[in-house]
């Protein structure tokens, strides 16, 4: 299907029409407070990603011809990060695009239990992460895919702004190794332990790095560690890991899986598969309303940012487009999840074979 059918415009300013949601997974205060925009490059970086999909080899042609668009990958990213000049909109949908290849990917090597591919891919991850130009002909598709999108997402920042980036995503690695163990072992984690770690599966702090170069700025620590800027980015996460978690709950028990907060709260707390629900949307609902609140903060440091000199201005003006796009995420998470065919289990031949991945890279030749 082609991504937003909907839609009747790609602009930062007009909203996009939308899909109906389910009633169990509507939330009315992100529908009428939270509009939905699109960069103005998207269609562009549809038809790019597409193509860059191709040239890696990350899914063969005809998967790429029949699902890519349907995947909506491209218009998760056009939905956050808007004001990025259109050569770092590319680059991060195309380093979005390859996430969700590898997570495919980690997916296939639990569920055959193919521990040394898993291990092995592990540490190649983490060396083309470091010195990208020397793995972008690697012979692994995921290798070479990294190695050319981080490499691109190095040219736009400080050295400073790249190490970030890479030692937030070496975490990123390590604890999609832990899922690994967790998933072929059947261990459920505590909801505490849980918590801690989906917010690196989910790459918290990478997508919000993001944000930095699509401002065309890197923020001092004083400016990005402040507490309401940080308490913003992490509840705008925080929104997306288990507004997640709540859209999947039911075909993941149904698959035995063991990462999702309503099956820890389940298996740690002795919630109903109701009452697991209903404390996920109460988290989900809360992130807004907190959001909402803190919001103001941060608009309020970045009219202290804005002291009259040029870099006050420049720092006042980076906050304010991060900010943006945070509550730009609210609603690209939202819509995403009701528009991708990543979600649409139900109609898949076999629920639990999505049939968009790749197979031939996944090791099921």
């Amino acid at each position: 299907m082609p991504a937003l059918p909907c839609s009747t415009t790609y602009s930062t300013t007009a909203t996009v029409a939308v899909p109906a949601v389910p009633p169990s997974l509507s939330l009315p205060v992100i529908e009428a407070a939270f509009p939905r925009q699109l960069h103005p490059y998207w269609p562009r970086l549809q038809e790019n990603t597409r193509s860059w999909l191709l040239k890696k080899r990350l899914m063969p042609a005809d998967k790429v011809a029949e699902y890519a668009d349907g995947l909506c990958y491209t218009d998760l990213m056009a939905g956050y990060y808007l004001g990025a000049p259109d050569e770092v909109m590319q680059a991060i949908a195309d380093y979005s695009a390859w996430f969700f290849v590898w997570d495919d990917r980690h997916d296939r090597d639990v569920v055959h239990a193919r521990s040394s591919s898993w291990r092995q891919l592990r540490f190649r991850l983490h060396a083309a992460l470091d010195v990208p130009a020397v793995y972008l002909r690697h012979p692994d598709p995921l290798v070479a895919g990294l190695a050319d999108s981080v490499g691109r997402l190095y040219a736009f920042l400080p050295d400073t702004w790249n190490a970030r980036f890479a030692r937030h995503f070496h975490t990123v690695i390590e604890a999609y190794d832990r899922e690994f163990r967790n998933r072929v072992e059947g261990r459920i984690p505590g909801v505490e332990e849980y918590l801690a770690l989906r917010r690196l599966t989910f790459a918290h702090w990478i997508w919000t790095d993001l944000l930095e170069p699509s401002a065309g700025c890197e923020l001092p620590d004083p400016v990005r560690k402040h507490p309401a800027f940080r308490r913003a980015a992490l509840l705008s996460q925080e929104f997306a890991a288990w507004y997640n978690d709540l859209c999947s709950l039911p075909k993941e028990l149904a698959g035995d899986e063991v990462h999702n907060l309503g099956i820890s709260l389940i298996a740690h707390q002795g919630l109903t598969l109701e009452e697991a629900v209903e404390e996920l949307r109460r988290r989900v609902e809360e992130c807004i309303s907190e959001f909402l609140a803190v919001e103001k903060d941060v608009l309020l440091l970045a009219d202290r940012l804005t002291d009259g000199t040029v870099r006050g201005r420049e720092l006042g003006a980076a906050v304010r487009s991060c900010l943006g796009n945070m509550r730009n995420w609210f609603s690209s998470v939202y819509w995403f999840h009701h528009e991708s065919g990543r979600y649409m289990v139900d109609s898949w031949d076999d629920r639990s074979t999505p049939p968009y991945v790749n197979n031939e890279a996944a090791g099921e030749k």
